[in-house]
């Protein structure tokens, strides 16, 4: 897979699936939270897994997760090194039922998602991938005004008080149905 390829994700997750328009982010909180937060951990231990790393690592997330629904397989091993693949497990560890036990076991016992239903699968990552996409939109503007710490410079001065520790958060939406 060449670079520009790599970079379509984002442009081919956004026509699939839509973005979050500014000002609506307080609808997403839910998963922003988790996602934010355990990147910013990450970031904490881990200072050189900065701002373009963590965007890297969205658009890997966003190849694993159009893998699980598409059943499709990407080779993105050349983009992985020391530092976006813990923001990528970071990332996944917020709502993958395939890379968090607990996840998988909330789905089974409180949910009818079938978790080997290409279709439903897609509907679960939905929001997700909205919020990979939001955070991939604040980075860029970010790096853009603040340098490559920009992102994680901006979320440790207004919500760092907020996030303590080491352990990963996660968020499920369930819907009962």
């Amino acid at each position: 897979m060449q670079y520009y390829q790599f970079e379509r994700i984002f442009s081919q997750m956004e026509k699939e699936f839509g973005k979050i328009k500014p000002g609506q982010e307080e609808r997403h909180t839910m998963m922003l939270f988790p996602l934010e937060s355990n990147a910013l951990k990450i970031h904490r231990i881990h200072p050189s897994s900065n701002s373009r790393s963590l965007r890297e690592a969205i658009a890997l997330v966003l190849f694993v997760i159009k893998e699980r629904y598409t059943g499709q397989t990407f080779n993105t091993d050349s983009f992985r090194d020391d530092h976006n693949i813990l923001l990528e497990k970071a990332l996944l560890m917020a709502f993958d039922p395939f890379t968090n036990e607990e996840i998988n076991k909330l789905i089974i016992s409180q949910t009818n998602i079938d978790l080997s239903n290409p279709d439903e699968l897609r509907d679960y990552y939905v929001e997700p991938i909205l919020c990979l996409l939001r955070i991939k939109e604040s980075i860029d503007k970010f790096i853009k005004y603040n340098g490559s710490n920009g992102y994680f410079d901006f979320i440790e001065e207004n919500m760092g008080f907020e996030i303590s520790g080491e352990e990963m958060e996660f968020s499920v939406q369930i819907n009962k149905q």
